[in-house]
């Protein structure tokens, strides 16, 4: 039976990456679809075993009929209930993080004003006119010249902050019937108790089938028959042990403590370019934009440029209107239409 089921459970993974990944695809309809191709196969090796080989058109006619006949009892409901509190989370987690790989990219190809590149360059070079080549920029000096160019960046810092810890709390809300890997890895769980429900309400479900799709037309294999032990497992269906470093849960958590290192990232830009590359270390000769000084020390060349990033406006919309916030209130609304399923 597991060898002929195979398929059916290979469908249903695919139909679960498929609406992880944003296809449209619904979770009630793919978990039914499941259960409507497992009942033909289930009818041959648990309701009537030793019998195989029915016809196509009597193989449609049970997964036509199995909605209506229920020979798994409540457990497609449970798995539709289980699949969309698992797997809501799972997709609106994907989404955000494409959301901020989108942000990432947009910012690290901006276009620098003209206003900006002419202070970059008197910052960097003019020094050299006075033969001074080996002077770097004065911290202060650094400082305002790279926090005017990246003003139009740091207003992104907000957005960015709430984006990291909206992270955090739908990281720390994926757990137990809301973790995909935990729900995942126990399906083989619901799958046996469809199995025993059809094997209970055997003689029931096979006299439905027969008053709906008539005598089953197939030939009688030589092998002896198929019996059901709810005991023994099920090969095709085994849950296979794994060690708890591998788990989907940890490595979220360690992406996100990774990830929290840079909430203050935007903000502080202009004090790590400074800090790690373009201004000299403090107590060391420094070019002021001026002269060279001793010490480090902050002059007025304070260039707060509104427009030193000509697509600033593009990036600050892209946060309001695309937020992780907006996506978290996506997820509230289809998680209101999980529980509507499991009411109904």
């Amino acid at each position: 039976m597991a060898a002929e089921a195979t398929t059916h459970v290979q469908e249903f993974f695919t139909d679960v990456g498929l609406f992880v990944f944003g296809a449209d695809v619904s979770t009630e309809e793919f978990v039914n679809r499941f259960f409507d191709t497992l009942f033909p196969v289930v009818y041959n090796y648990v309701i009537n075993p030793g019998l195989s080989d029915i016809s196509l058109e009597y193989a449609e006619c049970l997964r036509m009929v199995r909605r209506d006949i229920r020979p798994f009892g409540d457990v497609p409901k449970k798995a539709i209930g289980q699949m969309g509190r698992s797997l809501l989370p799972s997709r609106t987690f994907l989404q955000a993080l494409n959301l901020g790989i989108e942000v990432i990219n947009t910012t690290d190809h901006l276009h620098f004003s003209k206003d900006c590149g002419r202070s970059l360059l008197r910052m960097q070079y003019c020094s050299h006119c006075q033969g001074l080549t080996l002077s770097k920029p004065c911290m202060g000096y650094c400082l305002n010249v790279i926090r005017g160019c990246l003003a139009s960046v740091a207003e992104v810092d907000l957005h960015w902050r709430g984006y990291i810890q909206a992270l955090e709390e739908l990281s720390g809300a994926m757990s137990g019937t809301y973790d995909i890997e935990h729900v995942l890895l126990n399906f083989h769980s619901l799958v046996d108790d469809a199995l025993l429900q059809a094997r209970v309400n055997g003689p029931e479900v096979n006299e439905q089938v027969k008053k709906v799709c008539g005598p089953p037309v197939r030939k009688p294999t030589q092998s002896p028959g198929c019996s059901f032990d709810q005991n023994k497992d099920n090969k095709g269906l085994k849950m296979f042990s794994r060690d708890s470093e591998e788990t989907l849960a940890d490595r979220r958590k360690e992406f996100i403590s990774h990830l929290r290192l840079y909430r203050a990232f935007y903000g502080g830009l202009a004090d790590q370019l400074c800090g790690n590359e373009l201004a000299a270390a403090d107590g060391h000769p420094c070019w002021n934009g001026e002269d060279v000084v001793r010490s480090c020390y902050r002059v007025n060349h304070f260039l707060y440029m509104i427009n030193g990033i000509s697509n600033k406006q593009a990036v600050v919309e892209m946060w309001m209107n695309k937020s992780v916030e907006t996506v978290m209130m996506k997820m509230a609304v289809e998680d209101q239409e999980v529980e509507k399923l499991k009411e109904s």
